[in-house]
Formats: structure tokens, C-alpha cells, sequence
């Protein structure tokens, strides 16, 4: 299979925590509902091409995203495997419950920086998500799991227009102390620059939010996401969200497109030096598999590439 050359760059790290959120947020947004066997088999290929962090589903009541009704079956077909997490989202009380009864290690909880989006996605306003998540947040922790805080439209809002930095730190701020371990920063309808990247990192570490529990969460809307992951790692960052294949959007943000492909994430990445311990033939391989399985080809330009030149 072709490689990129390696030619490292200055200020990077030398290693990335590349967090698939594939099954999860890629299927939420597919029309028709996959089978529990397919979806378990997926996360098995993804753990096959040597990714370890695999955000599995969501304890969501199944009237919301029906996609994800299964949450507890599938569960029950992964495998507790040393050094792997399987990171779920959670989204009220009742959904924690859930989780914590399958044994779950590891939650998130999903937060807004802007009132017009969290009262679509879940029908309260900033402030009252973040007094409800608070008590999801302390009953996680005190059963010993991790909880990542998503933060959405971080960059920009199809309704509220430009978000203001202030906004989305003290929405930051506010997850890390309530007790999140890592703090997502979502640009959920991929309107992000590089510069503003910089500028939001720097913001939200300024705050007081250690930068070793900052992720970055890029919509590749208007072909920013690489850039901007590239200028997250220079600021910092030493995690980034992705979804095999570019599976996903959000079914909230209609203007929201496909996630940040980890095939083209893992070739920027591998190009510049930094490890990932990923295996790019067998991602593609898993993302070539699971395009035949929803009828479509891949969105990601490097999956497209490297099966073409496999034929």
C-alpha cells in the first residue's frame, strides 16, 4: 500500500490519541437502523487496525435516535480487552443508570456553547444542562468512571451565527469542574479556521483546563478539518476525535456533515512523523467493508485512494 513520505514538522507531539467515534456518532445519522452483529463487528475491525479508544454507542431513549436502541446488546458482544475503552454517551440520569448496570468505564455527556442548539438537542437551555449533567457527572465519577464533556458549535452556529470564545470557555470550564476528565471541542458544522482553532485552545487551557485533557471534534464541512486539527496539535492538543470512513454528521445540525475521516487524519499524521499505532491498510480495509455494507462509498478521500490503488 502507498505511504506518505515522512518529513516531521516542528511543535508537534510525538504521539496522538486518535479517538474513534465511528459507531456512535457516524451511525447515529444513518437513515436505517444496523444490526447489533454489524455494528459489533465493525468496532472488532476498527480494535483489529489498532485503535484503542472506540466511542461505542449512546444510552439514549430509543424515540430520540433509534439508531442506537441496542446500546446494552451491543455492550454484551464486546470484549473487555487490556488498554481498550469503550466510551458511551449518556445523555440524563436514567442513561448513566444504564450505562454504570453494563459495567461502563468510561462516559461522555454532550453540552452546547450556544442556547438555541442545546435547547433543540436537548430541550434546555446552557445553563440547565449544565445543572443537570452535574449530578450525571459526580455519580460517574464516584463509580470510578471517566467522563469526557463535549462541547458543541464551538466555532460557529446555524442559527446564532459566530460564537463568541467567551462562551465556549466558560461552557468548558464550567464540564472540567463539575469533574470531567477531557473536554471535547466540537465544530459541529465544520465552519472552523486554523486561526481560530489557535486562538479557542489557547483560550480554553488559559481558563484553567489542563491542555493533556483537551480533544479536538472537527465537521469537515468546508475542507477545514485537517487544518484545523493541525493547528489544535501546535497549540497543544494531544487528542483528536475522527470517524472511520467519515461516517456521521449530526442529527440536530442539518448543516452538519461528515466527521473528520481517521483514514485521512491517520495519513496527515503518519506523513508528519507522529504515531498513532494505527494500521492504515486495516482501517481501510475496515471502512471499505462498511461502505458495502451501507450501500455508499466512503466520503474519505484517503479511503477512496488507497482501495483504488489495492484493486
Amino acid at each position: 500500500m502507498y505511504a506518505p513520505e515522512v518529513v516531521p514538522a516542528d511543535g508537534l507531539p510525538a504521539s496522538v490519541t486518535v479517538y474513534e467515534a465511528g459507531p456512535r456518532d457516524g451511525l447515529q445519522n444513518e437513515k436505517g437502523v444496523i444490526p447489533t452483529e454489524v455494528k459489533a463487528e465493525f468496532i472488532r475491525r476498527l480494535l483489529g487496525a489498532g485503535l484503542r479508544v472506540i466511542e461505542a454507542t449512546s444510552f439514549v431513549h430509543p424515540d430520540w435516535v433509534p439508531q442506537l436502541a441496542d446500546a446494552e446488546d451491543l455492550l454484551d458482544l464486546l470484549e473487555d480487552l487490556p488498554g481498550v475503552r469503550y466510551p458511551v454517551l449518556v445523555p440524563n440520569a436514567r442513561g448513566l443508570r444504564r450505562a454504570l448496570d453494563r459495567g461502563v468505564r468510561d462516559i461522555a455527556v454532550f453540552a452546547s456553547a450556544t442556547e438555541t442548539f442545546s435547547r433543540r438537542n436537548l430541550n434546555r437551555g446552557v445553563t440547565e444542562a449544565l445543572e443537570m449533567f452535574a449530578p450525571i457527572v459526580a455519580s460517574a465519577r464516584e463509580a470510578g468512571a471517566g467522563v469526557r464533556g463535549y462541547v458543541s458549535m464551538v466555532c460557529g452556529d446555524p442559527w446564532e451565527g459566530v460564537v463568541g470564545v467567551d462562551q465556549v470557555v466558560g461552557v468548558a470550564r464550567r464540564l472540567f469542574e463539575l469533574g470531567c476528565t477531557e473536554i471535547s471541542l466540537g465544530d459541529t458544522i465544520g465552519v472552523g479556521t486554523p486561526g481560530q482553532v489557535t486562538r479557542l485552545v489557547r483560550a480554553v487551557s488559559g481558563a484553567g483546563v489542563p491542555l493533556e485533557q483537551v480533544a479536538v471534534h472537527f465537521h469537515d464541512t468546508y475542507g477545514q478539518a485537517l487544518a484545523n486539527v493541525l493547528a489544535a496539535l501546535q497549540a497543544g492538543v494531544r487528542t483528536v476525535d475522527s470517524s472511520a470512513g467519515g461516517l456521521g454528521g449530526c442529527p440536530y445540525a442539518e448543516s452538519a456533515t461528515g466527521n473528520l475521516a481517521t483514514e485521512d487524519l491517520v495519513w496527515q499524521l503518519q506523513g508528519l512523523g507522529v504515531h498513532t499505532g494505527v494500521d492504515l491498510a486495516e482501517l481501510v480495509a475496515t471502512s471499505v467493508w462498511m461502505a458495502r455494507v451501507l450501500g455508499r462509498p466512503s466520503p474519505s478521500p484517503v479511503v477512496r485512494a488507497l482501495a483504488r490503488a489495492a484493486a
